[in-house]
C-alpha cells in the first residue's frame, strides 16, 4: 500500500510503499476509507514537536471497517465500525484507569511516535477503539477522536458548558472550530466565532454561530458590545495569536480552555485581570473514549454535520497542507484512500 512519510523536519512527505500490517494480539486491522489532515500534522512536519521519531508516517485521525482482529481481541470483530483515539494509552496508570486516559504519561501518540494514518491499513491496539454507532456519517467518524471528541472534551469535561452560557469559539473557521460551533449550539449555549478570515462570516453563520466577529488587535471589545459582562466560556484554538484579546473577553468569574496553539510562542498572562476577575485558564488535551462517544452520539442524532472543505488524494498531501497553512478552507480537509 502507499503511505506519505515523513523523512526529515521542515521538508515535504514522501510517498513510500509499506507492507499492509498483520495485527498483533491485542490490535484491530482496520481498512480506512479517509483520514483527517489536522494542524498538529503540520507542526509536527515543521519541527515543533522534537521527540517525534523519524521516519514516521504522520496523521492521528482513525476510523473505518475491522477486516482482521488479533488473538486476544474480545470486543470487535471484522466488519464493525470502529474509531480511535489519536494515541494508544498505557491502560494500567491511574488515569488510565479513572477513565482520564487523555493525562496518561505514557501514552504513544500517533503519527509521533507511532507510525500514522497517512495509509490506508492501520493495526490499532483495542484499548484505543470505540463502535462507532449506526447512522453516523463516515466523515465524523474519522474526526470522532481529534475534532469533535476534543472539542466535546474542552467545552463540557473541562469548561462545564451548559444551556444559555456565552460561549466564544477563536479559530472558528478551522477544522476544529467550525464543528465546536456546532457541539456549543448542541448543548443550548449562545456562540460567538472569531475569524480572521471576513469571507468565512457567512458559513460560520449557517453553522449556527449567533455572532461572527472578525479578528482585530482589539476584538475584546467587539465581543463586550455584544455582551458586555464577556463571555463566560473561551475555547482557544488558535492560541497565542489571539490569546490576550481572548483573556480580556472573559466574563467574571469566566474560563478559557486551551486545546490548541498555532505557533511556539508564548502569550502574557495578565494577572491582575486572573486575580481580580477571578478567571480560569485551564488546557485541554485531545479526548477520552467517553469524550468520543458523547460525539459520535450527537453525530448520530445529527447535532453534528460534517464541515469537508475537500477530499484530496494522497498524493496530495503536501499541497493541501499549504493550503491548511494558509487558512484556504473552511472546515476539515480529507484524505481519502478509494
Amino acid at each position: 500500500m502507499k503511505a506519505a512519510v515523513l523523512n526529515s523536519i521542515g521538508h515535504d512527505l514522501t510517498m513510500e510503499e509499506r507492507e499492509i500490517p498483520v495485527p498483533g494480539n491485542n490490535e484491530v486491522l482496520i481498512r480506512q476509507n479517509f483520514t483527517g489532515i489536522c494542524y498538529r500534522d503540520i507542526l509536527t512536519r515543521d519541527g515543533f514537536f522534537p521527540r517525534v521519531s523519524l521516519p514516521i508516517i504522520p496523521g492521528h485521525e482513525l476510523s473505518g471497517i475491522v477486516e482482521s482482529v488479533g488473538a486476544n481481541v474480545t470486543h470487535f470483530k471484522k466488519g464493525d465500525r470502529v474509531a480511535s483515539l489519536i494515541y494508544l494509552p498505557c491502560g494500567h496508570c491511574r488515569n488510565c484507569i479513572s477513565g482520564n486516559e487523555n493525562l496518561c504519561a505514557f501514552k504513544k501518540t500517533l503519527g509521533e511516535f507511532l507510525d500514522g494514518t497517512y495509509r490506508e491499513y492501520i493495526a490499532m491496539d483495542q484499548r484505543s477503539l470505540v463502535k462507532v454507532p449506526d447512522g453516523v456519517p463516515e466523515e465524523l467518524s474519522t474526526i470522532a477522536a481529534c475534532v469533535t471528541g476534543m472539542a466535546t472534551h474542552a467545552l463540557d469535561t473541562v469548561a462545564g458548558i451548559s444551556a444559555e452560557k456565552k460561549v466564544l469559539i477563536t479559530g472558528s473557521g478551522g477544522g476544529v472550530g467550525s464543528h465546536a460551533i456546532q457541539i456549543a449550539k448542541a448543548y443550548g449555549a449562545e456562540v460567538a466565532a472569531i475569524t480572521s478570515s471576513e469571507w468565512k462570516k457567512e458559513q460560520l453563520l449557517k453553522l449556527g454561530a449567533d455572532h461572527v466577529i472578525i479578528a482585530s488587535d482589539n476584538f475584546s471589545k467587539d465581543l463586550k458590545g455584544i455582551w458586555p459582562d464577556g463571555a463566560d466560556i473561551v475555547m482557544e484554538n488558535t492560541g497565542s495569536a489571539t490569546f490576550k484579546e481572548s483573556f480580556r473577553s472573559l466574563s467574571f468569574g469566566g474560563k478559557m480552555v486551551v486545546p490548541g496553539n498555532l505557533t511556539p510562542a508564548s502569550p502574557e498572562l495578565p494577572l491582575g485581570i486572573l486575580i481580580l476577575k477571578g478567571v480560569t485558564v485551564a488546557g485541554s488535551i485531545s479526548s477520552t473514549r467517553l469524550d468520543m462517544e458523547k460525539a459520535l452520539n450527537m453525530s448520530k442524532n445529527g447535532k453534528i454535520k460534517p464541515v469537508i472543505w475537500d477530499r484530496i488524494l494522497l498524493k496530495d498531501v503536501n499541497s493541501a497542507m499549504s493550503d491548511i497553512k494558509e487558512k484556504k478552507n473552511v472546515g476539515r480537509v480529507l484524505i481519502k484512500f478509494h
